[in-house]
C-alpha cells in the first residue's frame, strides 16, 4: 500500500431525499462532495421526495432503498476519491426507526465483498419494510396517550427530557404494537436511522448516541459527567415508559434488548473501525475509525459551531431553533439533548431545541394560493407592512401547546375572520407567525433558566430606545427578572437583551431576502448564513437539497466530528489538550485562514454554474438584494412578468387608490412593487447592490420544498431590459448575498445577510402580547 500523503475525513448524511457525502482535509477544507438522489437514481422504489405518503398522515420511506443508495454512494466515492486516505468517518441521519427481524447474528457481519450489500440484506430482513420519518404524524394520538399516562407534559418532560409530539419514536413503537402485532412479534431489534447508517459502515450493530436516545422519549438522562447525576444515578432506558409502550413487563425487557446499548461518552470515542467488507470492496484503510453518528439537525448545528449567545435557525420540512444550554433542565416548552460531541472530562453541555413541523408545507401552500411563484411571495413579505393581522397555519399537529390543534386561523384586530380583507397579507402573516412563535418560545425558555444565569446573552442595552412597558431604556435586570408590568407575559416583549446575539440561519427559506430581514427584525439580531448556502442559492435559491457540488451542512458536521475524534484517538498534538469540539474546529479554521493568507473556505467542488465571483465573497453585496430595505430596486421590476403582476393585482381588486395597508383595500399595482419605501421607519441605511449570480430553475427532490411554478431563466440585477423581454421572461427569485462580515465570521464560513432594525423590532414587540393571547385561546379551544 502506498504511503498516505494526507488524511481525509468523510461525513455521511441520510436525508429524506438523498444520501450525501462530504470529504474534508485535516484543516476542514472541502475536498469532495457526492450524493445519491433517491427519486432520480433509484426510480424503481417510486418515491416522491424520497417518501411514500399514505392516508392518515403517514409518511414513510423504504429501508431497502437506503441500503441500495449506500451501495451506489460507495461506488461513486471509490471512483472519484482515493479512499485509502480516509482517516475517520462520521455521519448523521433523519429521525426514523428501522425494524429488524429476529436473527441470531447481524446480517451485516458476513457480507461477501464480491457483491453489493443490497442483495445480501434484502427487504425481507426488516419486519417493517417502510420506516416512518419525522414528517409522520400518524402516531399523534398515541403520543398524547403516553403523555397522559406519564402525568402530563411537565411530568413527561421531567422524566425523559421531552414531551409528546406527533412523530415521537415511543409513540411510533406503541402504534406498531397496537396496529400490527405480527410485526411486533417478528421484530428482534430496532435502530435509529443514524445507528443503522453507522451499522452499514462498521459491519455490525452500532451503538446509539445519547442525544439520539433522548429523542425517543424512552431515555432517562442522568446529567452530570459521563451520564451520572450527583447522586450517582446513571442514564438509562426508562423501565416504566418501556412498560407502558410494551404493554407489560416482559415486553419492556424485550424492548430493552431491541434498543441495545447507548454511548454515553459524549461522542468523543470511536464506535469501531470500518468493516472488512468496505476495506475489501472499496479500498478503505482497515485502520479507518468510525465515530458516533447523530441526528441530521444536531450535525448541522455542530457544523456551524455556534457561540453560547447564538441561535441556529434551520428552515425546512420542520423548522428548528437550537442554542447551547449549560445544564440539563427539561421542560415542556422545549426539547433538550446532550451535546453530541464532547469529551468525558468536560462539564456536560446540552442543546436546547424548539421545533415546528408547520414549516415548508404552509409556505408552499400560501405561495400556491396567493402568488404562484416564490419571487412574488418574497416581494409580498418584503412590501406588506406588519401589524393589524395575525394568522396561524397549523396544518399538522405540532409540539406543545398545539398537540391537539389543527387548522388555519386568521385574526384582524383580535377578531377571527375566514380570510384577511387584504389577501396580500397572507404571505407576510404566515412568515411573521412562524418566526414570532420562535421568538415568544425563546423568551419563555430564557425565563425557565435552562440557558443559564446570563440572561443578557452578551448583548448591550440600547440606550436610545426605551421599552414602553418600563418607560426607560433597557438596563440589565438582576437575575434576569421580568419587569413588574409586562402585560401578563412572563417576559418584557420590548426587551431584546435576553434574545440571541446572532441568528445563524440555514435552509431554503433563508435565501429569501424578505425572510432574512424579517428574522433579523423580530430577534433584533444580525442574521448570518453559511457561505456554502449563499453560493448555492445563486444557482437554485428555492430548494432545501444542496445543489450538485455543494455540501450539505449535516454531512459537513459528520466530517468535522470525524476529524475531532480522529485527533483524540490518534493522540496527535492537534487532538490533545485543545478543549472541546467547537474550540478545536475554530482553531483549525484559524490555522487554515493564516496558512492561506485569508482565503475564504471553499464552498463547492466542481459545481455546475458556480461563478468565480461568488455571492458569499466578502463585501460581495452590501445588503440583501432588496436595497437595504429602503425599497425595491429596478432589478425587481425587470423580473416581473405581466401575468404575475395580474395575478397579484387581482388579490385585492376593490380599489385603485394608493392605500396599501392590511385590509385597507388598496390595489396592488406595479408601482407598489418598485416603490421607494417599505412603508416603515428604518434606522439603518444600506446600499442597494447588484448581483451577478444567475438562477437556474431546478425541481427539488423533496415533497416538502416546491419550486417556482414557471421555469426560471437567468437574470442579472441592474440590467436594463425592455418591457417586452420583461413581460416574456418568467420571474426569478433574487437570493440573499453577503453584507460586510467580520474576519472571525468569515473564517468560519459564515456571511452576514441581514442587519436588524430597532424600529421594526419595536413594532413586532407590540404584536407579541396579542399574538400570545390568541395563541392561548387556540390552545384552550376557545376559537
Amino acid at each position: 500500500m502506498p504511503p498516505k500523503t494526507a488524511t481525509l475525513f468523510l461525513g455521511l448524511e441520510l436525508a429524506t431525499d438523498q444520501l450525501r457525502a462530504s470529504i474534508v482535509d485535516e484543516n476542514l477544507e472541502l475536498v469532495g462532495v457526492e450524493a445519491v438522489d433517491f427519486d432520480a437514481e433509484l426510480p424503481e422504489f417510486q418515491t416522491q421526495g424520497g417518501i411514500f405518503t399514505t392516508p392518515g398522515e403517514a409518511y414513510t420511506t423504504p429501508v431497502e432503498m437506503w441500503v441500495k443508495a449506500f451501495d451506489v454512494l460507495m461506488e461513486k466515492l471509490s471512483k472519484s476519491h482515493d479512499l485509502t486516505k480516509i482517516g475517520a468517518i462520521g455521519g448523521s441521519a433523519q429521525q426514523a426507526l428501522v425494524w429488524w427481524k429476529s436473527t441470531p447474528i447481524s446480517p451485516l457481519q458476513n457480507l461477501d465483498p464480491r457483491l453489493p450489500i443490497h442483495p445480501q440484506v434484502p427487504s425481507q430482513s426488516f419486519s417493517l419494510p417502510n420506516a416512518a420519518i419525522a414528517q409522520d404524524t400518524s402516531a399523534n394520538t398515541h403520543a398524547l396517550s403516553l403523555e397522559a399516562a406519564l402525568g402530563g407534559p411537565e411530568h413527561m418532560a421531567a422524566r425523559v427530557g421531552i414531551c409528546a409530539h406527533a412523530s415521537l419514536i415511543a409513540a411510533q413503537l406503541l402504534r406498531v404494537r397496537e396496529a400490527w402485532p405480527d410485526v411486533w412479534s417478528r421484530t428482534g431489534r430496532v435502530q435509529m436511522a443514524s445507528a443503522f447508517l453507522a451499522s452499514l459502515v462498521i459491519g455490525g450493530w452500532a451503538v446509539t448516541g445519547e442525544s439520539e436516545a433522548c429523542a425517543t422519549g424512552l431515555w432517562a438522562h442522568g446529567g452530570g459527567t459521563a451520564g451520572a447525576t450527583v447522586s450517582g444515578i446513571q442514564s438509562h432506558w426508562d423501565e416504566e415508559v418501556l412498560e407502558i409502550v410494551g404493554g407489560n413487563r416482559d415486553e419492556a425487557v424485550r424492548m430493552w434488548n431491541w434498543l441495545g446499548e447507548v454511548d454515553t461518552s459524549g461522542g468523543r470515542k470511536k464506535i469501531g473501525n470500518v468493516s472488512r467488507y468496505l476495506v475489501d470492496r472499496y479500498g478503505f484503510d482497515p485502520d479507518t475509525i468510525v465515530t458516533p453518528f447523530t441526528s441530521d439537525f444536531l450535525s448541522s448545528y455542530l457544523s456551524l459551531c455556534p457561540a453560547p449567545s447564538d441561535a441556529v435557525l434551520s428552515f425546512g420540512p420542520m423548522d428548528t431553533l437550537m442554542t447551547p444550554a449549560p445544564h440539563y433542565l427539561p421542560a415542556r416548552l422545549y426539547h433538550i439533548y446532550p451535546h453530541p460531541a464532547q469529551d468525558p472530562s468536560e462539564k456536560r453541555r446540552y442543546v436546547a431545541i424548539l421545533t415546528s413541523r408547520n414549516a415548508d408545507v404552509p409556505r408552499a401552500l400560501v405561495r400556491d394560493m396567493y402568488t404562484k411563484s416564490w419571487s412574488a411571495f418574497d416581494r409580498l413579505v418584503a412590501i406588506v407592512p406588519p401589524g393589524g393581522s395575525i394568522g396561524y397555519w397549523l396544518l399538522q399537529y405540532d409540539s406543545y401547546p398545539f398537540g391537539h390543534v389543527k387548522g388555519i386561523f386568521r385574526f384582524e384586530t383580535g377578531v377571527k375572520v375566514a380570510e384577511f380583507r387584504d389577501l396580500r397579507a397572507n404571505p407576510r402573516c404566515l412568515i411573521e407567525s412562524q418566526v414570532l412563535s420562535f421568538r415568544v418560545r425563546w423568551s419563555r425558555m430564557v425565563q425557565s433558566g435552562v440557558l443559564g444565569p446570563n440572561a443578557t446573552r452578551n448583548r448591550t442595552p440600547n440606550t436610545t430606545s426605551a421599552s414602553p412597558i418600563t418607560s426607560t431604556s433597557q438596563p440589565k435586570r438582576p437575575g434576569g427578572l421580568p419587569p413588574p408590568n409586562n402585560m401578563g407575559l412572563p417576559f418584557d416583549p420590548y426587551d431584546y437583551i435576553p434574545l440571541p446575539g446572532r441568528v445563524i440561519a440555514t435552509g431554503a427559506a433563508t435565501n429569501f431576502p424578505s425572510i432574512a430581514n424579517l428574522v433579523g427584525d423580530i430577534f433584533n439580531a444580525p442574521v448570518l448564513v453559511p457561505t456554502t448556502q449563499i453560493d448555492a442559492a445563486q444557482i437554485s435559491p428555492h430548494r432545501n437539497a444542496p445543489v450538485p457540488g455543494f455540501p450539505a451542512r449535516a454531512a459537513l458536521g459528520g466530517a468535522y466530528i470525524a476529524r475531532w475524534v480522529w485527533g483524540k484517538e490518534k493522540g496527535t498534538s492537534a487532538g490533545t489538550g485543545r478543549g472541546g469540539f467547537e474550540e478545536e474546529v475554530r482553531r483549525l479554521m484559524s490555522k487554515r485562514w493564516s496558512a492561506t493568507s485569508g482565503t475564504p473556505l471553499r464552498t463547492n467542488v466542481n459545481a455546475p454554474g458556480a461563478s468565480s465571483k461568488a455571492g458569499s465573497a466578502t463585501n460581495s453585496g452590501t445588503s440583501t438584494p432588496y436595497g437595504g430595505r429602503s425599497g425595491l430596486g429596478s432589478n425587481v421590476l425587470v423580473e416581473v412578468d405581466e401575468e404575475e403582476v395580474d395575478d397579484i393585482s387581482t388579490l385585492n381588486p376593490t380599489s385603485s387608490a394608493a392605500g396599501f395597508g392590511l385590509g385597507i383595500g388598496g390595489a396592488f399595482n406595479e408601482a407598489d412593487l418598485v416603490g421607494s419605501g417599505r412603508l416603515r421607519t428604518f434606522t439603518n441605511s444600506t446600499i442597494t447592490s447588484a448581483i451577478s449570480g444567475t438562477t437556474v430553475g431546478e425541481s427539488p427532490s423533496t415533497a416538502f420544498t416546491t419550486p417556482d411554478i414557471g421555469s426560471s431563466s437567468p437574470g442579472a440585477s441592474g440590467t436594463e431590459v425592455d418591457a417586452a423581454a420583461a413581460a416574456a421572461a418568467p420571474s426569478v427569485l433574487t437570493p440573499v448575498t453577503a453584507m460586510p462580515t467580520s474576519e472571525a465570521e468569515t473564517q468560519m464560513g459564515l456571511a452576514k445577510v441581514a442587519e436588524p432594525d430597532v424600529d421594526a423590532y419595536m413594532s413586532y414587540a407590540a404584536i407579541v402580547p396579542e399574538y400570545c393571547r390568541l395563541e392561548g385561546m387556540l390552545a384552550k379551544g376557545l376559537v
